[in-house]
């Protein structure tokens, strides 16, 4: 069976976003500083941007998919045409909508039954491949509270944003084994492997 994954950057203080989240700034005040490694250092970080986009399917929350607010039927996400998954992505939503396909192999589901039922579904898609959940931070808290992460990849930017969503909130119980280290000067990448 396929393992379930997680990649996500973030600051020193825990958070993924910064505050004030909004359709302009969807990545909150001072978010954007989080990526810096993958737009100025990608060579340096090739193998780590790889592994984010190896997975066979995706698992992302609503506002991952289209920010905070009323849900815009014509939104096609933050990606443009051919976003970067070129896999099926399952959008967990308390509002139904039909498959959006874009360019590229990339189809986004939207999924009104959970997370198990979105797991399903990617595990199904992924075949032998990993299922990867993309995010937000909401999302991810979820699966790690349901102890349906088996390795969670922390991309660790030297930056404090003092405020915003943080990831760990109410997680309990959350037993990580760090099972490798690495860098460049904008990130530190660290591996665990979730104990069960």
């Amino acid at each position: 069976m396929s393992r379930v994954t997680c990649d996500l950057t973030i600051s020193l203080d825990g958070f993924v976003a910064g505050p004030n989240q909004s359709l302009a700034d969807p990545l909150g005040e001072g978010g954007e500083l989080l990526h810096r490694w993958q737009f100025e250092e990608p060579e340096s970080n090739e193998a780590e941007l790889e592994g984010i986009l190896a997975a066979g399917a995706y698992i992302m929350g609503r506002n991952m998919f289209a920010g905070p607010g009323a849900w815009d039927e014509e939104w096609r996400g933050w990606w443009g045409e051919e976003p970067p998954y070129q896999a099926p992505v399952f959008v967990l939503t308390h509002h139904h909508r039909e498959p959006l396909e874009m360019h590229g192999g990339t189809t986004f589901n939207f999924v009104t039954e959970g997370i198990e039922s979105a797991l399903a579904q990617a595990r199904t898609s992924a075949g032998s491949k990993d299922v990867a959940i993309a995010g937000g931070a909401q999302t991810v808290r979820q699966f790690l509270s349901a102890g349906l992460i088996d390795e969670l990849r922390l991309h660790i930017a030297p930056i404090v944003l003092g405020a915003g969503e943080r990831l760990l909130d109410g997680v309990a119980n959350l037993k990580l084994e760090p099972t490798e280290v690495s860098g460049t000067r904008l990130v530190t990448h660290v591996r665990y492997r979730v104990v069960h």
